[in-house]
């Protein structure tokens, strides 16, 4: 387009006044047009860098009895991403100079369809099986991890929703029959051959009438109703029942069990949508902070209580709350009634139970009942008279000055974990919790002691704030994370304080989160101490659980903190491992961090898009949704001769 300058100069019939400036030719089109193209260059720039409006990331609605075709390659079936071009940031730059060379990632071979990378059957020979220690986890080493991606089982449907997952599961999803037949008589689970399903009627081997009729029983001895017990830990879970129908109750079960030969029982209770870890109790602490439970639980458990100069009681002891409950049914409870059956002599099970006594008394712990299969201790809410009973020789010794919440391949310790001080025999050490759900929002006694670096109780109120106008600006993204029943177990990798569970914490979900053990601050007691439940992680190592035990990953800041630890893709594979087929993923970081995040995930088959902060288009942080596309193993050479 010609300048105005350009255009032909006409003189007028009247002489004009001399200009002061005689170079200049006034012509009064000039002001417009330029104002003109500056509007015009004002609205493209704006159109380039994103709008005001929320692009939606669509979802298929979930069905409990959907099933899709299985085949080994992505399907066109997978989840639909409605994003236009002018609801996304220019990446332009940011792509030319961050590019990473795209890879392949293959899907695995169908063997390593149950694949958990620390707790590998054939790795963990090589360990001492003495106290089972080879149970533990036991990563691989860099070269060996798998850079390819772990299949789903030819046939794997949508899980069923919450609460029918209580209940059933598809067979495809978890093929295992070992339990239906080594547990039946004990009701923990039944195969319904007909519709290919399984079903867990609540059964447990020392509940055989059901785990709600159990708990009914321990509510007889202890208040589960008043909200003082909110966090539980039931050690050798089984299918996790017992934490499946707390659940009701309003109380927060972390569940855990080795993966050993009862058969995918932590999958199992994965599969059903109650929250549960792969995990034992050998020579390294449980991956908790100290005071943590309301109650810990064990329905013939089968660890060796008073073994050990009493070693895995003294574990419990540390991640149980002042005042808290510890649960023991089974042997050798009552075992003047259950000798025979249980195949032992009554001289065993008698000094079995005098052991375990002993202990919990070194320990200051008092017995409050016992009654018919159940006995119950009490953890004393300080250690004044513990500390009086030491000098009289009645107690174990007090461990030297330590960090009690550091938890991670920590070795395990006879010392007894002290309390925190306190000034007369009527305070809780460390201070006292408020009932669930107050407890929730309340601030915790960790942050309100001043004992979390950096955190104040005016920076817990700003980040409950933040997170509920986070959470309700996924929810304008993603549509289907605020429908209930949608999904069921989240992860939260940087849970930080908990705030991104507390925001969620009125839909039917549940939210495992996660302290990576490289963050400055740990703030893992505080999200115990409100209420909700967790575990320490090193995301260089794979996680204690089964592939396919999330429905929603949240990832906020990880890439960043493990940018110069190890390797982007290796994290992203580990996602991809215990995602669930549609699983979808929120990760927020620094722009060029998800431009590079993309790449990879694009490669692994997700489909992914990068959207605005929701401060607006100028916040170099972004955010990233994703979902992980449909696909399985091909069907068994059997199983196709079978169809055809």
């Amino acid at each position: 387009m010609a300048s105005n300058d350009d255009r032909p100069y006409h003189p007028t019939s009247k002489p004009s006044k001399p200009s002061l400036f005689p170079w200049k030719k006034p012509n009064v089109y000039t002001l417009p047009v330029v104002l003109f193209l500056c509007i015009c260059s004002y609205f493209f720039g704006l159109w380039q860098h994103g709008g005001t409006s929320t692009p939606t990331f669509k979802l298929p609605c979930k069905s409990s009895n959907q099933i899709h075709p299985a085949t080994t390659t992505s399907t066109t079936q997978s989840p639909t991403l409605d994003f236009s071009s002018h609801h996304t940031p220019n990446l332009t730059a940011a792509t030319s100079s961050h590019a990473v060379k795209p890879k392949a990632y293959p899907p695995c071979d169908v063997k390593f369809s149950e694949y958990t990378p620390c707790e590998d059957a054939k790795r963990s020979l090589k360990f001492d099986r003495d106290r089972l220690i080879y149970r533990e986890r036991h990563c691989p080493e860099k070269n060996d991890l798998l850079k390819c991606r772990v299949p789903a089982p030819h046939g794997y449907k949508t899980v069923f929703s919450w609460p029918m997952s209580r209940d059933l599961a598809w067979y495809a999803n978890v093929p295992h029959k070992e339990l239906t037949v080594e547990k039946a008589v004990q009701n923990w689970i039944i195969y319904e051959g007909d519709r290919d399903r399984l079903r867990f009627p609540g059964g447990g081997t020392m509940f055989p009438n059901g785990a709600d009729a159990y708990i009914d029983d321990i509510g007889k001895l202890i208040n589960l109703k008043d909200g003082s017990i909110r966090t539980a830990i039931d050690t050798g879970c089984g299918v996790a029942s017992w934490g499946a129908y707390l659940l009701s109750r309003n109380i927060l079960t972390v569940s855990f069990a080795p993966r050993d030969t009862h058969v995918s029982q932590v999958q199992f209770a994965l599969e059903r949508g109650v929250p549960a870890l792969i995990g034992v109790i050998a020579s390294k602490r449980l991956p908790y902070p100290s005071r943590a439970f309301d109650m810990a639980h064990c329905s013939r458990c089968l660890i060796p209580w008073g073994q050990h100069d009493g070693v895995y009681l003294t574990e419990v002891d540390r991640v149980l709350r002042p005042g808290g409950y510890w649960i023991l049914s089974g042997p050798p409870i009552r075992w003047q009634k259950y000798w025979k059956g249980w195949e032992r002599t009554k001289e065993d099970l008698n000094a079995e139970q005098t052991s375990i006594e002993d202990v919990a008394k070194s320990l200051c712990w008092k017995k409050l009942v016992e009654k018919d299969d159940i006995a119950i201790w009490q953890k004393p809410t300080n250690h004044l008279t513990c500390q009086n009973n030491r000098k009289l020789g009645k107690s174990r010794n007090f461990c030297p000055a330590n960090d009690p919440d550091q938890a991670w391949y920590t070795k395990l310790d006879t010392c007894l974990t002290p309390l925190p001080e306190v000034s007369d025999n009527e305070q809780v050490a460390g201070g006292k919790l408020a009932k669930w759900p107050q407890r929730l929002n309340a601030i915790p006694p960790r942050i309100n002691k001043g004992t979390v670096k950096g955190v104040t109780a005016e920076v817990f109120k700003k980040d409950s704030e933040l997170w509920k106008k986070r959470v309700s600006y996924y929810k304008s993204v993603n549509n289907q994370l605020g429908n209930p029943g949608r999904y069921r177990n989240l992860l939260d990798m940087n849970a930080y304080l908990g705030g991104f569970a507390a925001a969620l914490v009125d839909l039917p979900v549940w939210v495992m989160n996660v302290v990576p053990i490289d963050v400055k601050a740990n703030t893992l007691g505080v999200i115990y101490e409100r209420g909700l439940i967790g575990t320490y992680q090193n995301w260089c190592e794979a996680m204690s659980t089964y592939p396919r035990t999330y429905d929603l990953i949240h990832a906020d800041s990880v890439f960043t903190l493990y940018e110069d630890r190890c390797e982007m893709d290796d994290i992203l594979l580990e996602m991809d491992r215990i995602l669930r087929p549609e699983g979808s993923v929120i990760i927020r970081d620094d722009v060029d961090m998800l431009v590079k995040i993309k790449s990879i995930i694009d490669a692994m088959e997700w489909d992914s898009q990068i959207v605005d902060h929701e401060d607006g288009p100028h916040e170099r942080g972004k955010l990233l949704f994703a979902v992980k596309k449909y696909w399985t193993a091909p069907a068994a050479p059997e199983d196709e001769e079978a169809s055809s």
